[in-house]
């Protein structure tokens, strides 16, 4: 592959108080990963070595640059993000901690926002510590929702057997319910649908929708959410070519095996969906946020702070992230490619 044609993947740092920097380094000292992409951090060359030096690591080349410009194929860049020296407390809920991750975050979603990065893949941030007047969101998807322009882009955890979807992600389980209309469950379904289709390459996606209440309501004698909105929404999807099946009861659902037997699943809230998905897919699941004109992914774990610095956080879920990414951003760009001849020589014709 020619560096022209690389991929270029940004990736945020993350909690430098937690185990984001770790896989960070882990995933990048492997060589073969410029093989296949150009990794960009956005971050600070102080962080890295406090934790390279915790880890006890072997050195690995960095290119320092100042702004997100010039990349070097064939090393990972480092783009220098953060204003100054970042104190560093391992296991900490701190703000300065939180500002930093911020830093890094918005200077990557400048560059995406640019072009300059094909694609984003974020190491975990705390969500108490990253709070600000400049960060006033639940989590990564809410907020790059918020920075390119979308009303909610579409939390969807893949992995080796499944891929399960969040109608609601970071909602109160007592709040769940007053979230969910068939409008908003038609616009999941349809979104879920085309990221099937353009991001995973899937041409005819089969999804199963999990019901609201135990045994999905029991016609109507455990809650009516599924007579007054899940059933009419998947009418309305179907007419709009969406093949969606349920609602299944999810505790039968999942203890039958069948979420691998659909293309993805779309669950009513956030523990419904990971709890089976992360007892499925163990460390090596992915969250990526669909439904954004932008690629994002991350792993599907947290900050890690009880084991920060202990050199035992495994890479697994963060280099399927990069992965995942790059696969995406090669399939975006392909099917440009694709639009573009077609669209030639649609003028061809008519000339």
């Amino acid at each position: 592959m020619g560096d022209a044609e690389k991929i270029k993947i940004g990736i945020s740092i993350g909690d430098v108080n937690g185990i984001g920097p770790e896989v960070v380094i882990k995933t990048l000292s492997d060589s073969r990963i410029t093989d296949f992409c150009t990794p960009v951090i956005f971050g600070s060359q102080n962080v890295l070595n406090y934790h390279r030096k915790t880890l006890k690591t072997g050195h690995f080349n960095l290119h320092l640059l100042k702004t997100a410009e010039k990349f070097k194929s064939g090393q990972v860049n480092l783009v220098d993000a953060l204003n100054g020296e970042v104190k560093i407390q391992l296991g900490a809920i701190d703000s300065e901690a939180g500002k930093a991750a911020y830093e890094s975050l918005k200077s990557a979603c400048d560059a995406l926002e640019n072009k300059a990065i094909d694609a984003l893949v974020t190491a975990p941030i705390h969500k108490a510590s990253i709070q600000s007047e400049d960060f006033k969101f639940p989590g990564h998807t809410e907020y790059l929702s918020h920075r390119f322009g979308k009303k909610e882009g579409l939390m969807i955890l893949t992995g080796e057997r499944c891929r399960v979807a969040l109608a609601t992600g970071h909602v109160p389980v007592n709040q769940v319910s007053a979230h969910l209309n068939q409008e908003m469950l038609v616009e999941k379904l349809r979104v879920l649908n085309h990221s099937l289709i353009q991001d995973f390459g899937i041409r005819k996606p089969r999804i199963a929708l999990m019901g609201l209440n135990p045994h999905a309501g029991d016609g109507g004698l455990i809650g009516n959410e599924e007579n007054s909105i899940l059933l009419p929404a998947m009418e309305t999807a179907k007419e709009k070519g969406v093949l969606v099946f349920g609602p299944y009861p999810a505790d039968g659902f999942w203890g039958r095996g069948m979420g691998m037997k659909f293309d993805a699943v779309l669950a009513m809230y956030h523990d419904q969906g990971l709890i089976p998905f992360k007892t499925l897919e163990s460390d090596k699941g992915v969250n990526f946020t669909a439904g954004l004109p932008v690629i994002r992914t991350s792993p599907d774990h947290g900050t890690g702070f009880d084991i920060a610095g202990q050199n035992q956080a495994s890479p697994d879920s963060f280099r399927q992230a990069l992965f995942l990414a790059i696969d995406i951003a090669r399939k975006r760009r392909e099917n440009q490619d694709l639009q573009k001849n077609q669209m030639v020589n649609l003028d061809r014709e008519n000339n």
